[in-house]
């Protein structure tokens, strides 16, 4: 097991998930999301929270759409697809990121999550997805979403709550993994913002061929995490736990 300095230095997790420095590490290319994305699919009741989420922004039917930290642009070519008539911009703060939702030919640019290049009630939708966690900042943000929403508008955002890969975490002395948005804690902070706020959960499920791959996710998080990870022989499997909350009446910002 993993020494006790390791298992106290990552219990904070939500100040390290908004640490501004670490998020830059994390997300100044795209192949550590790209790695952790690859794990995942469906939990037990077969449903995938990222095809639940674009189904949700497609069913809106929106004219104008921000998305807030794209990462690589998977989810905005998915809607644009759908919806070529939907003004869509995507933003990120990672030029990387940026550039690879850009390659897929969808309008994006680098923007800070607080200060959205929209005019007021613009959108339609905003979408936040699996980001909410990171930002400094999070009441001024959701403030910026309410400015950027139009009155009718819908917020979209995704997350992980506490037990999101405990089993894998408590095996390198970690957790759970609470963040200042979180399935648990989400609901609250987005009522301070809008009139209405609902919430979906989807059980998902990390599936790891062998001890190589799981430290090697652990690793795009924090290299000493894979580095303290028991040997283990074959595949294993971690069940996530994610979150879809639709926030809607943005209150006066």
């Amino acid at each position: 097991m993993p020494d006790r300095p390791l298992a106290h230095a990552m219990t904070d997790w939500s100040s390290r998930m908004r640490d501004r420095s670490a998020v830059e590490a994390q997300y100044s290319t795209t192949d550590r999301l790209s790695r952790r994305r690859s794990i995942w699919g469906p939990g037990p009741e077969g449903v995938d929270p990222n095809v639940l989420l674009r189904d949700a922004i497609v069913a809106l039917h929106p004219r104008h759409a921000v998305e807030i930290g794209c990462g690589t642009g998977a989810l905005a070519a998915s809607v644009c697809r759908v919806l070529p008539s939907c003004d869509y911009l995507a933003t990120d703060l990672s030029p990387a990121m940026v550039a690879a939702t850009a390659a897929h030919g969808v309008r994006a640019e680098v923007s800070d999550a607080g200060s959205l290049p929209v005019p007021d009630g613009w959108a339609d939708v905003v979408v936040a997805a699996w980001m909410l966690y990171h930002v400094p900042d999070l009441d001024g943000v959701l403030r910026e979403v309410a400015r950027v929403l139009a009155p009718d508008g819908t917020l979209l955002a995704v997350t992980n709550g506490d037990r999101h890969l405990a089993t894998l975490l408590a095996d390198v002395g970690v957790g759970p993994a609470q963040t200042q948005f979180s399935s648990e804690n989400g609901a609250a902070s987005l009522r301070e913002h809008f009139g209405e706020v609902s919430q979906r959960d989807v059980e998902t499920l990390a599936t790891f061929p062998d001890h190589g791959a799981a430290t090697a996710y652990l690793d795009t998080i924090d290299p000493t995490l894979g580095a303290a990870l028991p040997a283990f022989q074959g595949p294993r499997s971690d069940a996530g736990f994610t979150t879809i909350f639709t926030a809607r009446n943005p209150r006066p910002f």
